[in-house]
Formats: C-alpha cells, sequence, structure tokens
C-alpha cells in the first residue's frame, strides 16, 4: 500500500498466499512464498500510484506477528514451513510449562501467558524436529524472526554474505514468550528455561527506526526500511490511539483489541496480556490486549469449508437476508479459543439448530460470533480498568476488512453498549507502518500532526435494549460453556483405520 504525506491511500496491490494444514491444529505458511508476494505486491502498488520507486521515502512493515520463521544465514533459505500464530501443535510443551510452575515467571517477564498462540515454542518445535537445527543454531548457523524479520532480512541482502539485516522491534519481541517487557532485551532466564540458543535471536529497535537499506536491485532505488510493528501495535497506532485510554479492535482472519497504557505496564486479572505497544524512541509505551483466534476466518470457512458463498464479500447480504440468528449460536473455536476463556482444546460448534434453519441464519450467526468474542474482551478491559480505578473504554476505534461489513458493526455497537468509530481509511494496520516509517525519515513532524489526519467514516451507535443484550450474551455464555465441556474439547485420539 501506498500512503502521500498527508495520510491518504494512493494504491494498493494485494495477492492470496496459499494456508497449510498439514494435520488438525496446524497451520502453516510458505515464508518464500510471502516474500514473493510481497516484493511482487509492492512492485504493483508503486506502478500503479504512477510514480517511481525513488519518490518512495520510506518502507514500513507491519505483520503477523507470533508467525515463526527460521532459515539458514548462508543460503537465506527457510528450513521448514512457517510455523502460523494459530498452530496449535506445542500445546502440550505449553502444558508441560505449566504444570512446571514457571507460568508466573514468564509471565512477570513477558506479559504474556504461557500459550502455544507465541513464537518460543514455536521456535523450539522447529529446533526439535528439523534434521540438525538446534545444532546449526548453537553454532550460529541460523536466524530466527517473525514475517517482518524475514521480511527485512530479504529486502536488505537475503543472505549473511550480502550484509542482510537481522533485527526485530519492541512490539514483535514482546509476542515472542522471551522478551524482557520491563528491560526491553531479550531475557536469558527465560531463554535458559525453554532452551532456545541466544546466537539465532534478532537485535531489537522501537518501531519507528532506519533498519537499513532495502537492496537497489529490488526497487531500482535505495529506499530505507524506517519502521517495522506487530499488525495490531501498528493498527493502534495507526488509530492514532497514542494516549493511556484509547482502544481499537481489528477485525482480520483474528480478532485483536488493545487498550493504550501509556508507560504503565497493566497486569490483567481477567484473561488479558500486556504487550509493548508500537515505540517511536527509546521510551517504552505498553497496551493491554485480548485476542479473537478466529474472527474474519469463520467467513473464510463458509466460503471455502461449506462453500455457502462464493467470495467473502456475499457474507453480509447472506446474513442480512433474515432478520436475526433464529436462535443459532455458533462458536468458532476452530483452533481453540483465545482471550478471555484460553481454552486450547475447544472446538468449533454450531448450537441451535432446527428445521427452520437456513444457511443465513448460520452466516448471520458466523457473523455475531466475531461480535461476541470481542465483546468479551471489551468486558474483560473493563473489569481490569476498574479494579485498578481506570477509566473504561468509552468508544471503541475499529479497522481491518471485516470491519466495512456495517451489519457486523452494528451489532457490535449493540453488544458494547458504546459507540463504535470506523475510520475513512480502515486499513489501519497499514497506515500506522506508513506513520511510523514517516516520522522515522520526517516525511511527518510528530504524533499531533498524525492525530489531525485521522478522520471518521461513520460512527454505529447501540440500538438493542438492554434486556434484548443481556440475553443474547447469556446464549453466547452458555454455548461457550459447553463448548468447554463438549467431548471433542479434549486432548483429539489417535485411530488406526486400516
Amino acid at each position: 500500500m501506498v500512503f502521500n504525506a498527508l495520510g491518504q491511500l494512493v494504491s494498493t496491490d494485494q495477492k492470496e498466499f496459499k494456508q497449510f494444514f498439514p494435520k488438525p491444529g496446524w497451520v502453516e505458511h510458505d515464508a518464500n512464498e510471502i516474500w514473493q508476494t510481497q516484493l511482487t505486491t509492492a512492485r504493483k502498488a508503486i506502478q500503479k500510484a504512477g510514480i517511481s520507486a525513488n519518490s518512495i521515502a520510506a518502507i514500513g512493515i507491519a505483520n503477523q506477528r507470533e508467525t515463526t520463521v527460521v532459515w539458514n544465514r548462508q543460503t537465506g533459505e527457510p528450513i521448514s514451513r512457517a510455523i502460523v500464530w494459530q498452530d496449535r501443535r506445542t500445546e502440550q510443551a505449553c502444558k508441560n510449562i505449566r504444570a512446571s510452575g514457571a507460568q508466573s515467571l514468564i509471565s512477570h517477564s513477558t506479559g504474556l501467558v504461557v500459550d502455544a498462540y507465541f513464537s518460543a515454542t514455536k521456535l523450539a518445535w522447529i529446533l526439535d524436529n528439523v534434521s540438525n537445527a538446534r545444532t546449526l543454531a548453537e553454532q550460529g548457523e541460523l536466524a530466527f524472526g517473525t514475517i517482518d524479520t524475514w521480511l527485512l532480512w530479504q529486502l536488505t541482502g537475503g543472505t549473511s554474505a550480502n550484509g542482510a539485516v537481522h533485527a526485530t522491534d519492541v512490539s514483535n519481541a514482546s509476542r515472542t514468550m522471551m522478551f524482557d517487557i520491563h528491560q526491553q532485551t531479550w531475557s536469558p532466564t527465560l531463554l535458559a528455561l525453554l532452551n532456545i540458543p541466544a546466537q539465532i535471536l534478532p537485535s531489537v529497535h522501537p518501531s519507528s527506526h532506519v533498519y537499513g537499506n532495502a537492496q537497489r536491485c529490488l526497487f531500482d532505488a535505495d529506499i530505507p526500511i524506517a519502521s517495522m510493528a506487530g499488525d495490531q501495535q501498528s493498527a493502534l497506532f495507526g488509530q492514532t490511539c497514542f494516549d493511556a485510554g484509547l482502544a481499537k479492535n481489528t477485525y482480520g482472519t483474528g480478532c485483536f483489541m488493545l487498550m493504550h497504557t501509556g508507560n504503565q505496564i497493566r497486569v490483567s486479572k481477567s484473561g488479558l496480556i500486556s504487550t509493548l505497544a508500537a515505540t517511536t524512541d527509546q521510551m517504552p509505551a505498553y497496551a493491554i490486549e485480548g485476542s479473537v483466534f478466529v474472527g474474519g476466518a469463520v467467513v473464510q470457512w463458509l466460503r471455502d469449508g461449506l462453500h455457502a458463498i462464493s467470495s467473502s464479500s456475499d457474507v453480509q447480504e447472506l446474513a442480512a437476508s433474515v432478520p436475526d440468528s433464529g436462535g443459532v449460536v455458533f462458536v468458532p473455536a476452530f483452533t481453540g479459543l483465545g482471550a478471555p476463556y484460553w481454552s486450547p482444546h475447544a472446538r468449533g460448534s454450531i448450537l441451535g439448530l432446527t428445521r427452520g434453519t437456513t444457511m443465513a441464519h448460520i452466516a448471520r450467526a458466523a457473523l455475531e460470533s466475531i461480535a461476541f468474542q470481542s465483546a468479551a474482551l471489551l468486558e474483560a478491559m473493563n473489569q481490569d480498568a476498574k479494579a485498578c480505578d481506570g477509566d473504561e473504554v468509552r468508544e471503541l476505534r475499529v479497522d481491518g476488512g471485516a470491519s466495512a461489513n456495517d451489519l457486523l458493526m452494528q451489532f457490535q455497537a449493540d453488544l458494547l453498549g458504546i459507540s463504535v468509530v470506523r475510520p475513512k481509511i480502515i486499513e489501519t494496520t497499514a497506515l500506522g507502518a506508513a506513520y511510523l516509517a514517516g516520522l522515522a525519515v520526517g516525511i511527518f513532524k510528530n504524533k499531533d500532526e498524525l492525530k489531525a489526519h485521522w478522520q471518521v467514516d461513520r460512527r454505529f451507535e447501540p440500538q438493542l435494549s438492554s434486556a434484548q443484550v443481556l440475553s443474547l450474551k447469556q446464549q453466547w455464555q452458555d454455548a461457550v460453556g459447553l463448548v468447554a465441556q463438549y467431548p471433542c474439547a479434549a486432548e483429539p485420539i489417535e485411530t488406526n483405520i486400516d
């Protein structure tokens, strides 16, 4: 995506890449395919903008955070497929860590819960399951990174011999379960606990920072890479939520709600996690976050799994063809339930089916499930705020692809009982990366200038009565309770069938 100096979107290009599901609960990407699609779409976006690459002041990167890549420094080739943030293969390893009593140590240092969601156990799995990987890592031959680090490496050289830069930013580092968010450094104690060799880790910098220059051969121009941030922290920045108490929710593959907490780490008592926000200098900034594992992905499943719709954009028309879900409740726990439930073995369920149920009811219930899960996050956030005499969230800024769905946004406002505010640019993850990069190279003067650029597209106000909302929430909680108790929520049973 190409943005101008006013923060306006000039051009965009996109390309879907393949998702791999080799086993139930496993999700993988081809890191080389990600690199090639990014390079191709970047070139096309510049072309569509009608400008030369020399006109690009900086490159900013925002990425899926916990997705884990390990590659050979000499060849630049990944040693396995990337293990995606949604992947649950390391849940047993996390269970062992929790049983060892290390949860409190990890939580205090990192702000996270011990969960397969984060990068550390994914990295350990690759080192333990790819031939010779651990030996090579200990010899300094391998590099680990989330997707930001992988793209930076490729942009700046591709191999160590070509001078490739191995680095990440604080927001991505804080999602690995290896980074001390108090000291803003890799924790030797946690590395020893998790059996991760320090040689494999990238250096860590502020989010707004000139990391290096892209190879001239890629764009026929010397373009600095001037920002990197995890997608959700980047979206928080793109929504200009720079001050404590401001919150946003991103509706993407999953849903991610963050509230800025200033320079204070807020420890949640309600199932949320503490994390580093995107930074513009060495001073830390923090946020509290809740993550929904399956948000917009439930619409993809309607398209690709049930073939109920031809494209994701068809879901609103189908769901709007009925006045409500007809009592159907859809809990899309395809890879377990994230915050505030943290139920790793829960599996997706559709409840309340009758002979009168149609695909339209299921589609509406699927959309509503996104709002229900997000509402649970905001309730947890407000509970934490009350516990520490902080301010509750008064309005929720929204972004991401599914925020364009008016039906979903109205239902979200109804459940929350507060204003849901959609900006004119809903791709605020990319916008945040642009803002951070622009600040690093002097395109933008300061954060006040960025606030002036942010514009509202539409406000959604609550319309349902409190009694209706209470009934709907109770129905959802009952469904979640059933999913948590259902036999499929237990460890999967392996069977051999001839």
